[in-house]
Parts: C-alpha cells; structure tokens; sequence
C-alpha cells in the first residue's frame, strides 16, 4: 500500500491563468509552499481545487502533476469524484489510478442521491470498490456540494472493516460526532480528518488524525504546531486556537478566490480567477482587504510566538 494520508492536510487550491486555463508554474509554486509550511500529506483534485469546474482531462492532469512535484516527500491524495452516472464515477475515479497519486478519495454524496438510503449507497460504494485495485489507499470525503451527505455510524464501520480505506475527511463539524467515529474506527486503518476549524485544536486534542480545513491554504504551519506542540504549551495553545477559528470564520467571504488573493499577496500567486466565484470579491464583502490584513498581522504574531518558544 502507497504512503497512508495523515496530518495536517491542505486542500489544493487550482491557479488559473488570465485566460482561465491552469497556472502549472504556479501550482508548482503553491505545491513548495504547502510543503515549506508544515504540510504532512496533500489533497489535489478536491472542492477547493473547483473539482467540480474542471474537465476530467484536468483532474487527471493536476493529480499527475502534483504526485509528480511532490516527488515521494509526503503523500498524495486525489479526488475528482463529481459525476452523477456509476459508470462515469468509475471511468474519472479510474482514470486516477495511474497518475501516481497514493490514495483515491471517494466522495459520499456520489454514492447516494439526498432521498436514496444506505441500502443504495453500500451497492455503489461495492461496486467502485470492485472496479479500483485492492491495494490503493482509498478516502472517503463529505463534501458539502452539491449537498451534505454524513455518513452513519454502520457505513462508517463498515468503510473501516473493508481495510482498505485509512482517511475520512470529515465535515460533520460536531465535535461528539468526530469522538464517536474515532472509537468506531479505533484499531483499523480509518482515521478521521477533521475538517472543521471551529472543533480543530479538541478534535486533535479527542484523537483526529490531523486537520484538513480549508485555512491549510493561509496558515498551515500554525495548524501544524498545534498538532504537534500544543499539549506541551496548553496557554499557547488556547490562545492560538482562538485565533484560528476567529480567521477561519472569513471562508464566506468569497473562498477559493478569497485564499487566492491571499496568495497573490505573498507572492505565490499572480491571479485570483476563479471557475466557482465569478464576481468581485472586494465589492461584495466590505472591508475585505482590512480583514485580511488583521488575518496576517495575527499569523505573523503567533509566528513570533512560537519562534520565541524555540529561543527559550
């Protein structure tokens, strides 16, 4: 089995150049940085890489590029699953099978319209299971487009016995539901990723594996000292904590493009186009660059923080 997905987890955001088509130049930059900051695995092909935007020739692309450039330093995941047809998910989930990613991630909205039960979502999820070979690293993600679908505590379990899948992203953005799911999948491979930024520091704090919000675009390094460093600086911590999820409450302020113009900012990126937002975001959300700036005036801040800690 490829590299299993753990940690602090960024979901890949996708550079479009003026003419809408994918930036490699810099996606590659954006890949270094990810890497540079504290990244433990990547998820290219997700959401916030406008999957759903994307022709299935460029999910293929991405996944091939990034496993590519990532060059073994930490594991790749790839998802890409949008289609509504179990035929055309077989085909696109696939196609990712040879682009040397470590892992496919399922999406569990796919498998089962919003009125379609868990009889209906076990006979599809069988049959992809069936169609990709038995030793790829599989996840299973709760996107929340085109809808929210949770999985129950028997299709939990049962991704965990099938031995195969070692990563839920999960958007159930209730802390109890992570604590419940952790001990369902206690002694298998599945490890539950929490995604939310509001429960991250308890989640990591109760047993999730990692973080893999959509703030691993702005500041994963911090993500990463509280993984790593936080139960060991508890004051530290709590503080960080606080400004964590106060930042991450900016993600309805025009995300993807929002963490685009972040990055255009700190030099990663030349442009903020976007597939999925289609207007400025400047004029709707007021303020919004003063926001932003309170956002990396906090993240230096900690920074220093941290730093100091090493100087002591």
């Amino acid at each position: 089995m490829s590299k299993i997905a753990h940690g602090i987890i960024p979901v890949m955001l996708t550079p479009f150049d003026t003419n809408g088509n994918i930036d490699w130049e810099d996606y590659e930059k954006l890949i270094e940085w990810y890497l540079a900051n504290g990244a433990e695995s990547l998820f290219a092909v997700c959401q916030s890489s406008e999957m759903q935007f994307l022709s299935l020739q460029e999910r293929v692309d991405l996944a091939k590029f990034t496993a590519e450039k990532v060059a073994g330093r930490v594991p790749v995941v790839a998802s890409g699953h949008v289609s509504d047809a179990l035929d055309d998910q077989k085909a696109e989930l696939g196609a990712l099978v040879d682009t040397g990613v470590d892992g496919i991630v399922l999406v569990s909205n796919r498998l089962a319209k919003a009125d379609e039960g868990s009889d209906v979502l076990r006979a599809n999820l069988d049959a992809i299971l069936d169609h990709l070979p038995a030793d790829m690293q599989l996840g299973m993600y709760e996107c929340p487009a085109p809808y929210r679908r949770l999985l129950t505590d028997d299709e939990i379990s049962y991704c965990a016995q099938t031995g195969r899948f070692s990563l839920l992203k999960d958007v159930s953005c209730d802390l109890e539901t992570v604590k419940r799911r952790i001990e369902l999948t206690k002694g298998t491979p599945f490890g539950i990723n929490n995604a939310n930024a509001a429960i991250a520091w308890k989640a990591l704090q109760a047993g999730s594996t990692g973080f893999c919000g959509v703030f691993n675009n702005i500041h994963p390094d911090l993500y990463r000292w509280i993984k790593d460093h936080g139960k060991d600086n508890m004051e530290l911590a709590e503080e960080l904590a606080v400004f964590l999820v106060l930042s991450a409450a900016t993600e309805p302020m025009g995300y993807p493009k929002l963490a685009k113009q972040y990055h255009q900012r700190i030099g990663t990126l030349k442009s903020d186009n976007c597939r999925v937002i289609d207007f400025d975001i400047r004029e709707r959300f007021w303020a919004l660059d003063d926001v932003m700036d309170r956002v990396i005036q906090g993240t230096e801040y900690f920074r220093a923080k941290i730093a100091a800690l090493g100087a002591n």
